[in-house]
């Protein structure tokens, strides 16, 4: 290579999504997670956690998770929630809101949670589905909130489904 060459750039890798259709070469099938933010909701707050990304949010370190649920018989409930953004002529919203039940025991360092569930629910979101049928009044609250003081207008802009499921 010449002084005056620029290196190639590199391909960006994204995840891919398997399905029967004949692959057709690099990055095909690919599902773009950027417009995806993920929420932890803990002890009656939510916050940002990009870590949730890759199990590895600040509630997630450090714990052993089992599918089982009794193996974890001390746990705390947490909630991983998956909030898809997307834009319209008006601008951005909240658009696929999904929420994922979890216990976690820092003392123990056991945890329960159940991965498919959290893939089913993080491509839920991204579908711009809304399911939050596994928080209560207090976790709802907590989220609107959050989602509120994140970004006003796009609160405004979010559907009445989101609204009405966050103030059940």
């Amino acid at each position: 290579m010449e002084n005056n060459e620029k290196p190639p750039e590199k391909k960006k890798l994204a995840l891919n999504v398997v399905s029967n259709k004949e692959h057709k070469g690099f990055g095909a099938g690919t599902i773009d997670l950027s417009q995806v933010a993920c929420v932890i909701i803990d002890r009656g707050e939510a916050y940002l956690d990009v870590g949730a990304m890759h199990a590895k949010s600040k509630v997630e370190r450090g714990i052993k998770f089992s599918p089982n649920k009794e193996d974890v018989p001390n746990g705390r409930p947490c909630w991983v929630v998956w909030v898809a953004v997307d834009r319209r002529e008006d601008g951005s919203y909240y658009a696929g809101v999904t929420s994922c039940e979890m216990l976690v025991d820092e003392e123990a360092r056991r945890g329960w949670k159940v991965l498919p569930d959290h893939v089913n629910r993080l491509d839920a979101a991204l579908k711009r589905k809304i399911m939050l049928d596994n928080i209560g009044p207090e976790e709802k609250a907590a989220l609107k909130k959050l989602l509120i003081e994140h970004n006003a207008e796009w609160w405004d802009r979010s559907t009445d489904a989101l609204k009405e499921a966050l103030n059940a």
